[in-house]
């Protein structure tokens, strides 16, 4: 995992945390993964700002599932009403569900008018898989060569970035993935498109007919790859003459995170056959969802009974309304767009005295910086990568990367985050570059 704790690779730890990482191990095992060379102790959220025991505040630039700040008062005031009234599932009738479905499917384009809740983006994804099943008969699922898209048994074989101790299904082919910077932006949507079709022959050849294929529209795990704007399209026109189905996964960029507009498939001019949607929608109250054309659904839903006990409940129904109301009332999109643009600005002009600094790219408050060795040839610096993360760390603030190389800085802040906000977030920035990339 990239930005992983490696234990006892730092003697700087102080006794209270040495002793919290050996209670953690001892009681949940060894499959958890902590941040950081010296991990941090939370204790309390606001706005932008994470705290320590200590009452020491770090900088927020990576959190994407409290997408409207931490413990965001409207949010925790609708929860608060909610879980004091009500809380049950779906198979009794209840307004708050349908008001909340009503306004959140009106955000959508049409023909997406079904919505079908969940907990988690994992079992989203997994949902959306068995919808594409049943609808086109098909197994064969695309992706790209590191994405993720969750952690069900299913879903986790079609997300290649767990690792290779996490083998992808032979019904799966990963298709490298549409960089601009490492491939050219001139042809990308057409070179990705004839990825796809290649994929898809592969699994014919293999007797696997293909049945959707799923990207996360920002491309986070990836390397966070955003432009040109559009350059899905050509793909995805190839998956719907193959008679399969295309799955935007928007947990990362959905909710007004690339600035645009609301959902991040929107930038590329598409319609996605299914939107999946996850934690942010809630600020982290667990709540997630499919979004479908109603014709997708229809086969699926006359032959199996969908039933999720806490999918939907009304108390993740009131956050996510309270997410929505904020989100209008106080603009956070435009203001993903301003600040965004704003802090691309500052990065760039780091990239100016930085030679490390090989591309600043993305969309809104989604920002991918990637660092190399050496501009010419592009040669990654994973190690240079790994000393930043931490050095801001040290400077409590708090990002991590991604990419096929641990190469890339991946800036992805609640969108409540402000221009005096990329200044602190720069300014560490820029010390840390001078400490370590000359």
């Amino acid at each position: 995992m990239v930005n992983a704790y490696v234990p006892g690779a730092s003697n700087a730890l102080p006794e209270r945390e040495r002793t919290m990482i050996e209670r953690r191990e001892r009681l949940l095992g060894p499959a958890y993964r902590l941040f950081y060379e010296e991990p941090v102790h939370i204790v309390r959220g606001e706005g932008v700002w994470l705290y320590d025991p200590d009452g020491n505040a770090y900088l927020d630039v990576y959190n994407n599932v409290a997408s409207v700040g931490h413990c965001q008062p409207d949010v925790v005031a609708a929860i608060t009403r909610q879980v004091a009234t009500l809380n049950t599932h779906t198979r009794y009738l209840h307004e708050l569900i349908l008001d909340y479905a009503e306004r959140f499917l009106a955000t959508f384009p049409a023909p997406l008018g079904h919505v079908m809740f969940t907990c988690t983006g994992s079992e989203a994804n997994d949902l959306a898989y068995r919808i594409a099943k049943a609808q086109t008969g098909g197994t064969g699922i695309i992706v790209t060569s590191l994405a993720y898209h969750g952690i069900t048994d299913a879903v986790s074989q079609f997300s290649p970035s767990l690792g290779r101790h996490v083998p992808i299904g032979a019904h799966v082919r990963a298709v490298p993935a549409p960089d601009a910077y490492r491939r050219g932006a001139e042809g990308l949507g057409a070179a990705f498109a004839a990825d796809v079709r290649a994929a898809i022959a592969d699994m014919r050849a293999h007797g696997v007919e293909p049945a959707m294929m799923i990207c996360d529209t920002i491309f986070s795990s990836d390397g966070v790859l955003s432009d040109p704007a559009g350059f899905l399209k050509e793909a995805v026109d190839v998956v719907h003459a193959e008679g399969a189905l295309f799955v935007a996964d928007e947990v990362q960029p959905g909710f007004g995170r690339t600035g645009a507009a609301l959902w991040g498939f929107l930038r590329h001019g598409i319609r996605p056959d299914m939107v999946t949607v996850g934690k942010p929608m809630g600020n982290g109250q667990p709540i997630a969802a499919v979004v479908m054309d109603p014709e997708v659904v229809d086969e699926f839903g006359r032959k199996a009974r969908y039933f999720n006990t806490f999918g939907g409940n009304p108390v993740s129904c009131a956050a996510g309304n309270a997410v929505l109301e904020v989100i209008e009332r106080d603009g956070l999109v435009a203001n993903a767009a301003n600040v965004g643009a704003y802090m691309m600005a500052g990065l760039r002009e780091l990239a100016t005295r930085f030679e490390a600094i090989g591309d600043v790219r993305g969309a809104g408050l989604f920002v991918g910086l990637e660092l190399v060795r050496d501009r010419a040839t592009k040669e990654p610096d994973a190690g240079l990568t790994a000393r930043i993360v931490n050095g801001l760390r040290q400077r409590r603030v708090l990002i991590s990367a991604s990419g096929p190389y641990a190469n890339v800085l991946k800036i992805r802040p609640p969108l409540v985050f402000g221009r005096e906000h990329a200044d602190t977030f720069i300014s560490a920035l820029d010390d840390v570059l001078g400490e370590t990339a000359n």
